[in-house]
């Protein structure tokens, strides 16, 4: 499994390539919450997501591809690839599924990647990805099962815990698992490690029921950015070792997260970067008295206007 010391040579490794992003203190009331809460604003990262710092390791831990790199991507994996990849003068391909908002999209290309639409979801821009790799020798970058990347994402976690040492719950948005694996693996039980999951797409909380990733059906508000049909091969042991909890919340209860993150702390999350906080704020976590929380808000690439969109 992914260890401290990886994420710790990870931080080295990618220092100068990503931003140390802020904690954010919040007072009882600031959320209406009656408890304090930290907020670690990893959606001010490079690109609009915590993504860069697996891309980043991945790309320095690999010897220079000669044929570029490839990857697949609901988005922002896309764009943290198309941004890495630039940053150190490499060609960058990503294959996204054709529902991608375009707001996804249209950030990849502008980091300068070549971007392929193909099929209706992940797992199938995933094939098409890899039948690419294969004609071009590109190096992949997966956006979840690697330990690289694994080890990159972790380092969220190492930042938090340095800027927040006295939390003793930290919840965590979960597609494939890359971002909760590295926060897991670096607290170790040090503090609560809480993954949070759409109703729509729950790979982690199936894996943990059948005690093995399975395949799910992926849909709703958050598809785009944590619809993996499985949670990943190499998270997996991480996740049954050391996250404490899976919970469920409603494309409902994602859309006002966000709302609350823009009406209180103008905070403009994407779907997945408030499904974290939407365990919170709907009642599906609830912390002991005494303990001391922190929310992982991930993600930004939101279009503004759908934040008065209503839920079906």
């Amino acid at each position: 499994m992914t260890s401290r010391a990886a994420i710790a040579a990870a931080a080295e490794r990618i220092a100068g390539y990503v931003r140390r992003t802020p904690v954010l203190r919040l007072g009882s009331a600031d959320l209406g919450l009656g408890r304090p809460l930290a907020l670690k604003l990893e959606l001010l990262q490079h690109a609009g997501s915590f993504k860069p710092r697996g891309a980043f390791n991945r790309l320095l831990a690999a010897p220079r591809p000669r044929g570029g790199v490839i990857a697949a991507s609901g988005g922002n994996h896309g764009a943290a690839v198309a941004f890495a990849a630039r940053t150190l003068g490499i060609a960058a391909e990503v294959f996204v599924p054709v529902p991608t908002p375009a707001v996804k999209a249209d950030r990849i290309a502008r980091y300068g990647a070549r971007v392929v639409r193909d099929g209706a979801s992940y797992a199938e821009a995933l094939r098409a990805c890899r039948s690419r790799r294969e004609e071009t020798g590109a190096l992949e970058i997966h956006a979840y099962d690697d330990s690289d990347v694994i080890a990159g994402q972790g380092t969220v976690g190492r930042e938090f815990e340095a800027d927040a040492p006295e939390l003793t719950h930290v919840l965590v948005a979960v597609g494939g698992g890359g971002l909760i694996g590295g926060v897991a693996a670096w607290y170790a039980g040090s503090a609560q490690v809480i993954g949070v999951e759409p109703e729509a797409c729950p790979a982690l909380h199936e894996a943990r029921r059948a005690g093995r990733p399975v395949p799910v059906a992926v849909g709703g508000l958050a598809a785009d950015s944590l619809g993996a049909r499985q949670v990943g091969e190499l998270v997996f042991p991480i996740a049954a070792a050391h996250v404490a909890a899976s919970l469920l919340v409603p494309d409902a209860a994602i859309r006002a997260a966000q709302r609350v993150l823009w009406d209180r702390l103008r905070v403009l999350a994407e779907p997945g970067g408030a499904t974290a906080l939407a365990a919170l704020l709907s009642g599906a976590f609830t912390a002991p008295a005494d303990a001391r929380v922190g929310v992982l808000v991930c993600g930004a690439n939101a279009d503004p206007a759908t934040l008065s969109a209503e839920v079906t």
